[in-house]
């Protein structure tokens, strides 16, 4: 397992696509990537059925933790929401997570109920009170390897400024990883690491049709998190599988060869979704059953 604080320090991005339990998480360690993101609002999808509104439990997201660790060896990133109450409840989940395999635990300054960052009509608790979180989170883990993120949903709530002096706050306080959530333009994420650069590592999160522009990751955020899967993914897995099928019923032997020895790849320009679309593909065409079941 690579050692993410090291990891951060250099110049390439560290993609952390979004999964929501052990099967997504082995498909993106299948497809190369070098660690997964384990999103509260894909959680509250597929566990629930519900929006990211905050009904999600510590319960249930440790649960997931432990299925992926059980099936992979890459970083796993948990989005812990607000840490599921105050500062008590936090350090509680701090040590479950730790624990149960997570090596960054993201918390953030909402009130509760909390809503997907890239939605409207947030609130968010005070400075003070996140700072308290922070430093309970910070004082309650067991490995110094072990990173807490902290991310602040200000700029919806209290402006842009407001928001660069919470992360301050809260880089203080102990976090070593910061996430100013649904900043809106070019100009902001400029701002965001001309602040912050060579304090702390900065995650960018390219939610489609979120409110952070997609084009300018070039700014110097190191850790950026994939989109999580929907209809547009849906529709090219239908397409992928659909063309590869063909080629399966064609010549079912060649078509496993091919897929087994790599020579049936992507087309290089996909992005990580289409990517790990295609690797479910190859993983249904050589048998999905050996590939889950493998050690």
């Amino acid at each position: 397992m690579i050692n993410l604080k090291a990891r951060l320090q250099q110049p390439e991005i560290l993609l952390a696509p979004g999964v929501y339990d052990a099967l997504s998480a082995l498909m993106a360690e299948q497809a190369g990537f070098e660690a997964v993101y384990v999103s509260g609002a894909s959680v509250a999808y597929t566990t629930l059925g519900r929006s990211d509104v905050g009904l999600t439990t510590f319960t249930e997201v440790n649960e997931k933790i432990a299925q992926m660790r059980d099936r992979i060896q890459l970083p796993i990133i948990v989005d812990a929401d607000t840490g599921f109450g105050n500062a008590l409840n936090t350090e509680r989940t701090v040590r479950g997570f730790e624990r149960n395999g997570a090596n960054v635990i993201q918390l953030e300054d909402q009130s509760f109920p909390k809503r997907c960052g890239h939605l409207d009509g947030k609130t968010v608790v005070s400075t003070a009170e996140m700072v308290g979180k922070i430093k309970a989170a910070v004082n309650s883990r067991h490995r110094a390897d072990t990173l807490i993120m902290a991310r602040t949903d200000a700029v919806a709530v209290e402006g842009f400024e407001q928001a660069l002096e919470r992360a301050e706050q809260y880089l203080i306080a102990g976090a070593d990883i910061l996430f100013i959530e649904a900043v809106r333009s070019d100009e902001q994420m400029r701002i965001v690491n001309e602040r912050f650069k060579g304090r702390a590592p900065l995650l960018a999160n390219m939610v489609e049709g979120g409110k952070t522009p997609d084009d300018r990751l070039a700014w110097g955020f190191r850790l950026v998190t994939a989109r999580d899967p929907n209809a547009s993914e849906v529709t090219l897995l239908k397409s992928l599988l659909t063309d590869e099928l063909a080629r399966y019923r064609k010549d079912p032997e060649a078509a496993k060869k091919a897929i087994a020895n790599g020579q049936s790849k992507p087309n290089p320009a996909l992005d990580s979704a289409e990517l790990a679309a295609y690797t479910l593909v190859g993983n249904l065409l050589l048998n999905l059953d050996e590939t889950v079941m493998k050690n």
